[in-house]
């Protein structure tokens, strides 16, 4: 897939807005803006502030809705994706960011973190780190192997 990854950062402007979406479904939106800062000539300049729409679905929008409110500061990875259509016979295009990681931005403040209960099964899709190999250190597999997470020690 050649999707354009993006992460932004920047602070929520405006609310943040959840919605269900048929029967068990979540999405949540809202706006970030980011404003570049560069240093020229022996000061800090302000650039252009450029406005973003971040939408994020079911377990996460639920999570960021919980969690972030306008004014906050925040950092937002995922897919860009482009909405085309025509106005007055005129191609138009908008685009946003459809979130895979949303947090608030450390580096403006602390947060506290809390845990979710994890679903009875999770999916490989909603847990993509299941499959990654560990290795315990001091267990004796630290000298040259590894155990996969779930496997039978032998």
């Amino acid at each position: 897939m050649n999707d354009t990854q993006i992460t932004l950062t920047g602070w929520i402007g405006g609310e943040v807005t959840l919605r269900q979406v048929g029967e068990d479904r979540h999405v949540v939106s809202f706006r970030v803006a980011c404003t570049p800062w560069r240093f020229r000539d022996g000061e800090w300049v302000r650039g252009a502030t450029t406005w973003h729409t971040v939408k994020a679905w079911n377990r996460l929008a639920r999570h960021v809705a919980q969690s972030l409110g306008n004014g906050d500061p925040v950092v937002v990875h995922g897919r860009l994706v482009a909405d085309v259509w025509e106005r007055d016979g005129k191609p138009q295009t908008s685009f946003e960011v459809v979130a895979t990681s949303v947090g608030p931005d450390l580096s403006h403040g602390t947060a506290t973190f809390s845990r979710t209960a994890a679903p009875a099964e999770p999916t490989t899709a909603e847990r993509p780190d299941a499959a990654v190999a560990t290795t315990v250190v001091g267990s004796g597999a630290d000298a040259g192997s590894s155990t996969e997470v779930g496997a039978e020690a032998a």
